[in-house]
């Protein structure tokens, strides 16, 4: 089937006692079993939920795979598959990259005595030089986060030696534009909180793979650390999922016109998008996506404290973290998404304070050239005198009055 028709029908099968069309929200967390060791598939729900498992066969199918894991975020469904290597291990992992996977590999499992080396990613040649004898993870952002940077998967897949693992973080691209298991990766990890659920109102996550074993060890630390979505939530992500094809294109068209607008501004000094022939890495977006997707970056021309102000000063584009939902978002990284980041990691990296992150939405492009032009008219004349611009908060320190249980996204 296209893929459209196996997002509306892959695991959603009518409700075999009603005939509900709509799988049901399972909302319990135990079965009743007739006896001991017997039960019909469903012991517990952190184990296994009917309308979880729905949402795993379909997000399996999204990615042409066999297995998918679904999770309570993003963050966990990448924890579950760093849980596939062992203290000693050694991940190379694509140097531009979302600032809360930094945080997990930088202060959680080097704690666990894994060793990470940032590189950049764009040159497969640079995969090559970092490979070490325990290395036995290859973890790819493309698109990257935030600066659209594109890595070839296929070209890094085929480095690997018996042993190491190769990981794409597939959430900017959706499975609708990029499919990186036929490319050679084997696990491919999702936000569902973005994208796929689409609608900004649901946190989640996946992990897929077409390698029973991996997809063995993923589940069995599904079940074991507990970190599931609950069945509600899983409605949710799969509701979205169902409209992900006519909404990807959507996407893509108003993040082609917004980044060619903004690529026609004199007041505005880089777009990084990759469906723009000016992207380094144009033919590559064209080799290996099926389209170019929603998200779009640039910096201004003046002062970095232009960024600031223009953030928010625009209307539609509410300034907001996350991303892929229906309505447009801007944000500033490295404020924001990427402030777990050390600035000067971040400055080396080229995530300064005059770059800003377009989600590009589902609103009229009309309308959102509009309010990003009174945004940028109004920010011209900035002075350059003081740009205001200092060392952000750090997202993770702990402030008195924020409890240990709400940490910054």
């Amino acid at each position: 089937m296209d893929f459209a028709t196996r997002a509306i029908h892959a695991g959603q099968d009518p409700d075999p006692t009603t005939g509900a069309t709509i799988v049901p929200i399972y909302a319990t967390s135990t079965y009743t079993q007739p006896a001991v060791g017997e039960h019909k598939g469903f012991d517990y729900s952190r184990t296994i939920n009917p309308t979880r498992l729905a949402l795993e066969t379909q997000l399996a199918a999204l990615e042409d795979a066999r297995y998918a894991s679904a999770f309570a975020s993003g963050m966990a469904a990448t924890s579950a598959v760093m849980n596939l290597l062992s203290a000693g291990d050694h991940a190379i992992v694509t140097e531009d990259l979302y600032g809360g996977t930094y945080r997990l590999f930088s202060r959680v499992f080097e704690r666990y005595g894994l060793t990470f080396s940032y590189v950049d990613m764009t040159d497969p040649e640079n995969v090559r030089a970092a490979l070490q004898p325990n290395t036995k993870l290859i973890w790819i952002e493309t698109p990257t986060n935030p600066l659209l940077r594109l890595v070839d998967i296929a070209a890094v897949a085929g480095l690997k030696r018996a042993g190491i693992i190769v990981a794409v973080d597939n959430t900017f691209a959706t499975p609708y534009f990029q499919s990186p298991l036929a490319l050679g990766a084997d696990v491919v990890v999702h936000s569902t909180t973005k994208y796929i659920g689409g609608h900004s109102d649901v946190v989640g996550g996946v992990a897929i793979t077409n390698d029973g074993s991996l997809a063995e060890t993923i589940r069995f630390h599904q079940n074991a650390v507990g970190g599931v979505p609950g069945p509600f939530d899983a409605f949710l992500v799969s509701r979205g999922a169902k409209t992900l094809a006519v909404r990807m294109r959507e996407h893509e068209r108003n993040a082609h016109a917004v980044a060619t607008f903004l690529d026609e501004r004199d007041d505005v000094a880089t777009v990084l998008y990759p469906g723009l022939p000016s992207h380094p890495q144009h033919a590559l977006a064209q080799r290996q996506m099926r389209g170019f997707g929603g998200m779009v970056s640039f910096t201004l021309r003046g002062p970095q404290s232009r960024a600031l102000e223009m953030a928010k000063r625009t209307r539609i584009f509410s300034l907001a973290e996350s991303l892929g939902g229906v309505e447009s978002l801007i944000t500033h990284p490295a404020r924001m998404t990427h402030g777990s980041i050390p600035k000067a990691e971040r400055d080396r990296r080229g995530v300064d304070d005059g770059l800003l992150r377009l989600s590009v939405g589902l609103e009229s492009a009309r309308d959102l050239i509009d309010d990003l032009r009174q945004a940028l008219d109004a920010t011209r004349d900035t002075s350059p005198a003081d740009d205001g611009v200092g060392d952000p908060p750090n997202p993770d320190r702990i402030p008195a009055t924020q409890s240990a249980g709400a940490p910054t996204a």
